[in-house]
């Protein structure tokens, strides 16, 4: 399969964002709505920098600055047969610098020093990018392979704001649930499954350790609890979060194991020490390769996940580079490496025919529109509502950040 001939590149895809940082930069942002579906309705106060988005596209100027994930960028050095980078650098003349970072928040600091020309930034940094003014609106009129990035993608409220793109997407991931089909009975279809305080599997669940997590919770109680009227589980208020830190400080008595390392949790699965949890799509394909009888599921309920974004800096030194690089970085090919090399489905819809697994789409439900509109993807949560309300506030990520520390105690 297309994830296991190559070495994928697993983060924990820099979920830390600081009190400092999210209060700072937040607070003052009318935020975003986290479905790939639907509108924003939480973003009709969110009035970023009145900044224009480029008319047109030069010559390379010689050279791009990025800032990106580990596996994003990558020029043949991790494996010789793994590389756009130097293809990229051949047909534009722009030599290619990458910073790879390893938080959102240092993304976002990087970004700010104004040495870097775009990022690939995940939805818990691009709405502080653009809040701050710090990235620009992008001319998607200049970017050709645009046209083939899938509807379910554009203009979504994690890359854009009113109607106005903030970048282009670099592809998508839902978080699953994964289980050990020897162990397991009968085949889970819920996240009540990790959630049960009675579980059979008590002391061989696992999962994410992330305060973003408590956003799992929110979304099991969406249908669980549906008297708690949780509408975006990025969106809580009180009670509502109240309700999540309850249901999570119940499941730390089953929980055996908390997981940010991709290969602890292949091998807590391949030796039983964890049965159930939750997981990608790529390492359950790892831990199948490894001969661990497991299988994923999206449950009835839905699930969180995430989408990055190519980003370019409103003072960036290198603009035309930077165009030339999103429109390279989404283009069938290099969008195909990228994809099956960190394992996530990818942006073009012309990239599902280059990738050396003729399966891979299908695995990574590339395709599957209606499968991503049941993934409510990571954004920051803030003290201003994302689901719109007005009337009440919501919990900031500072606070989903304390709570996720006395959860775990």
């Amino acid at each position: 399969m297309g994830s296991t001939s190559h070495r994928p590149v697993l983060l924990t895809r820099g979920l830390a964002v600081t009190a400092a940082l999210a209060l700072a930069t937040l607070t003052a942002c009318g935020g975003d709505a986290t479905g790939s579906g639907g509108g924003a309705p939480g973003q009709s106060g969110f009035n970023p920098p009145a900044l224009k988005a480029a008319t047109s596209v030069g010559a390379g100027e010689g050279q791009v600055n990025l800032v990106a994930w580990a596996g994003y960028a990558e020029d043949g050095s991790n494996d010789p047969k793994v590389d756009w980078v130097h293809p990229f650098e051949k047909a534009t003349g722009c030599k290619v610098n990458t910073k790879v970072a390893g938080t959102s928040d240092e993304m976002v600091n990087l970004m700010k020093t104004g040495e870097y020309d775009t990022v690939s930034a995940s939805g818990d940094a691009s709405l502080r990018l653009i809040a701050s003014g710090t990235a620009a609106p992008v001319n998607t009129d200049l970017i050709p392979n645009y046209t083939d990035v899938f509807d379910g993608l554009k203009l979504k409220p994690w890359n854009s704001v009113k109607g106005v793109a903030y970048g282009v997407p670099h592809g998508r991931g839902a978080n699953l649930l994964m289980w050990r089909t020897d162990a397991v009975k009968p085949t889970p279809d819920s996240w009540g499954a990790v959630f049960d305080p009675a579980s059979p599997y008590k002391g061989k669940v696992t999962a994410y350790d992330s305060p973003i997590y408590i956003a799992d919770a929110a979304l099991y109680l969406m249908s669980a609890k549906p008297e708690l009227g949780i509408k975006d589980p990025y969106a809580l208020d009180d009670t509502q979060f109240q309700a999540a830190v309850d249901l999570l400080k119940q499941q730390r008595q089953i929980v055996g194991e908390y997981w940010s390392d991709y290969t602890k949790e292949i091998q807590a699965f391949k030796g039983g020490d964890t049965v159930v949890g939750t997981t990608w799509q790529v390492i359950a394909n790892l831990a199948k390769a490894e001969k661990a009888p497991v299988e994923v599921t999206l449950p009835k309920e839905g699930s969180t996940g995430w989408s990055d974004t190519w980003m370019i800096a409103a003072q960036a030194k290198h603009p035309n580079c930077a165009y030339k690089w999103l429109d390279w970085i989404i283009s069938p090919t290099a969008n195909a490496q990228v994809a099956e090399w960190f394992g996530e489905a990818p942006a073009n819809a012309k990239a599902c025919a280059k990738t050396s697994d003729a399966s891979f789409c299908d695995t990574f439900h590339a395709t599957d529109e209606e499968y991503f509109s049941k993934v409510r993807f990571w954004t920051t949560p803030i003290a201003q509502c994302l689901d719109g309300r007005t009337d009440v506030k919501c919990k900031d990520y500072s606070e989903w950040t304390r709570a996720w520390t006395e959860i775990k105690g």
